[in-house]
């Protein structure tokens, strides 16, 4: 064998060496892409889901008053936690928008344990209705951000390790957000009926 033929052969080999390389970062980047795309598609879903519960709070806030005007401190802590989330929406980051819902949420039990001391408000079908919407939005609000943090998850361990960690540095993918709920909103809410 000629000097000239092990030169081509070792030519060759560096050259398929580069397309796997090439040709494996290209993959590793797609990966993340398709995994930070589907992360930031679960976050619209959790967005369409609090958009339907703000919708809701009013009707509740309004249907309560009828009944319980002089519960204003409960009546404003609901409307103002509302506030405070609607605000966070258009904050990035997870920890503040979950930290503003969790508040919302609190407050939200508090105006249903309201319903225990009034039991006309109680039995109003439109309290009911409303009531039964919310429940349903929360359940949905719920799977939507264990869908989200599962995204969340599948997307971070990626960024994080080798070798598409590598890949992540040089194209800037940073770990994202999980959607928590903080120390003391870990507690269900106590709702007596």
């Amino acid at each position: 064998m000629g000097r000239g033929v092990t030169l081509s052969i070792a030519a060759g080999l560096l050259c398929l060496l580069a397309v796997v390389v090439i040709g494996g970062a290209l993959v590793a980047y797609n990966r993340l892409v398709r995994r930070r795309n589907q992360v930031l598609a679960s976050w619209a879903q959790i967005d369409v889901q609090l958009k339907r519960r703000y919708d809701l709070v009013p009707n509740l806030v309004e249907t309560v008053r009828g009944y319980a005007s002089h519960e204003r401190a409960t009546l404003d802590a609901v409307a103002a936690a509302r506030s405070t989330a609607i605000a966070a929406a258009g904050t990035p980051g997870a920890a503040d928008r979950a930290d503003a819902e969790n508040v919302l949420t609190h407050a939200l039990g508090r105006l249903f344990a309201l319903a225990e001391a009034y039991p006309e408000l109680k039995a109003n079908q439109n309290f009911a209705a409303l009531q039964g919407e919310l429940a349903r939005t929360e359940d949905k609000i719920a799977y939507a951000r264990q869908f989200y943090n599962s995204a969340v998850q599948t997307f971070n361990t990626s960024v994080q390790t080798i070798p598409t960690n590598l890949i992540a540095g040089i194209a800037g993918f940073r770990p994202m957000d999980f959607f928590q709920a903080v120390d003391g909103e870990r507690a269900a809410v106590q709702v007596r009926y």
